[in-house]
């Protein structure tokens, strides 16, 4: 059998929180209904699809770059460095795999960038979905010690309620430091 996995990523864009990536080779004597862009599914549709997944495909890996990363080697290496680590943590090695967007990590075997590959290719879907519930869950958890934040509703995004909670609290160790608004409202504090 051919094995190929998908990998995606979430949280390339938030002032906050972890990078994370997920891989995914589906079964294809268990099919899974309803994958797609984790963007276009509710909430409750992606954690329902989330737990199909993890029970039905052949395997998956999951993992992050840490905000410490994303600050040392810039977002695009750390999502790189994510993937990577997700293909990594697979049980079984895929032949080849398909990445979601315009760029490949370096990887053992061939791979291939889809540009909205989330939207087309199954296993990049679910892939997308088991890293936005990944990451969803951990900003939920930092948010259960850093409520001011909001992270529960916002997930660490650029929004007018996270700015307005950076500019109230200022910026904590989850907040990337790397990125303009944080940077600006740490240069602004000295």
């Amino acid at each position: 059998m051919h094995l190929v996995c998908g990998v995606d990523e979430a949280g390339r864009g938030p002032l906050a929180g972890p990078v994370y990536a997920a891989a995914v080779i589906l079964d294809p004597a268990r099919p899974i209904v309803g994958l797609a862009d984790s963007k276009k599914l509710s909430e409750r549709a992606r954690e329902r699809l989330a737990l199909e997944i993890r029970e039905k495909a052949l395997c998956f890996g999951i993992a992050s770059a840490s905000v410490e990363e994303i600050d040392s080697i810039n977002i695009l290496q750390a999502t790189m460095l994510a993937m990577r680590r997700a293909v990594e943590a697979l049980g079984v090695q895929p032949l080849e795999a398909l990445i979601d967007g315009n760029r490949c990590p370096p990887l053992a075997m061939p791979a291939r960038a889809i540009v909205r590959g989330d939207a087309t290719e199954p296993a990049i879907s679910a892939a997308s979905i088991l890293a936005k519930t990944a990451r969803d869950a951990e900003m939920r958890r930092i948010h259960e010690a850093f409520p001011q934040y909001g992270l529960d509703r916002h997930k660490g995004y650029d929004t007018a309620i996270h700015r307005a909670a950076l500019q109230l609290h200022g910026p904590a160790a989850f907040h990337r430091r790397s990125f303009a608004p944080v940077r600006t409202l740490l240069a602004g504090s000295r």
